[in-house]
């Protein structure tokens, strides 16, 4: 039985609510509301870019979704939902932007012809879990003396999902987003947070009963693939872990037994962590394992 909403997160869906012309107004709704801007500088208008007019980066294949949009002033907007943290993730998302920017320019132009470019990033992670960063943050370049902001012609947004306080109703229209993309594939019903527009309009683009069968094979692929994509990155992280684990039991205790090396990788995350802590206090390696 198909759930009421399909996940915004998998690429079919996002790119259906956001990157479709059937639905540009939710993706206009999107940006004012994650942009904050205010009823003078609103976005009114986007024209979608061609998939020949985004850069083309080395990437997870699944996990990094973007839509890509101009404005009537020239600003690009780069829209991405990232779904895992991996390695130069910010890095890549700098590149990304920055090659948004760089590639306006064609053999000839002049470099008054650059418009400003806008990464906005929806993150089903914590990128900043150790700092005082809020559920939406936004970056751009400034003066380290005088902290005057300046060279705003490149400029970050971030929406970190896992921040989002479910101690109570969502009540910005940032939280509401956040609610929408966290929790829009569990949902039974329309919660009344999310029962006005543009929330309402974004709820029932992702309705499965307007998904066609191929459409829902589709989607169902698209959410294997994530997990397929999640599940060799968790295999890397324990091998890894493993492998060094292994290397400081044999600086500390000098040659391991066969049995020991074998338990060590076929061990879970959680047994790596706390035999990696329990390290520190053994006198031998009996005592790790104990």
């Amino acid at each position: 039985m198909r759930p009421l909403f399909a996940d915004p997160k998998t690429d079919f869906v996002f790119k259906t609510i956001f990157g479709s012309e059937e639905h540009k107004s939710l993706l206009i709704a999107l940006l004012n509301d994650l942009l904050e801007l205010d009823e003078a500088h609103r976005v009114t208008e986007v024209e979608l870019l061609s998939p020949e007019q985004r850069p083309r980066v080395a990437e997870l294949k699944h996990t990094i979704v973007d839509v890509k949009c101009r404005d009537a002033r020239g600003i690009t907007y780069v829209v991405e939902m990232q779904v895992l943290n991996v390695e130069g993730f910010e890095k890549r998302v700098v590149y990304n932007v920055a090659k948004a920017y760089t590639s306006q320019l064609g053999v000839g132009g002049l470099y008054p012809e650059l418009n400003d470019v806008i990464g906005i990033t929806i993150c089903d992670f914590e990128l900043w879990p150790d700092r005082h960063i809020p559920l939406l943050s936004r970056w751009r370049m400034r003066e380290q003396h005088t902290g005057q902001q300046g060279l705003p012609e490149i400029q970050f947004v971030f929406l970190e999902l896992p921040k989002l306080d479910t101690s109570g109703e969502p009540v910005t229209v940032v939280e509401k987003w956040a609610y929408f993309f966290r929790e829009a594939s569990s949902l039974k019903a329309v919660p009344p947070a999310l029962s006005k527009s543009p929330h309402a309009d974004a709820l029932d683009a992702a309705r499965t009963a307007r998904f066609t069968d191929d459409e829902w094979d589709t989607y169902i692929r698209a959410g294997m693939a994530i997990q397929d994509e999640r599940g060799a990155l968790s295999l890397a992280m324990k091998q890894g872990s493993a492998k060094t684990l292994i290397k400081m039991l044999t600086l500390r205790f000098g040659s391991l037994p066969e049995e020991i090396t074998a338990r060590v990788q076929r061990a879970s995350v959680e047994e790596l962590d706390r035999w990696t802590e329990l390290l520190f206090r053994a006198r031998t390696v009996a005592e790790v394992f104990a």
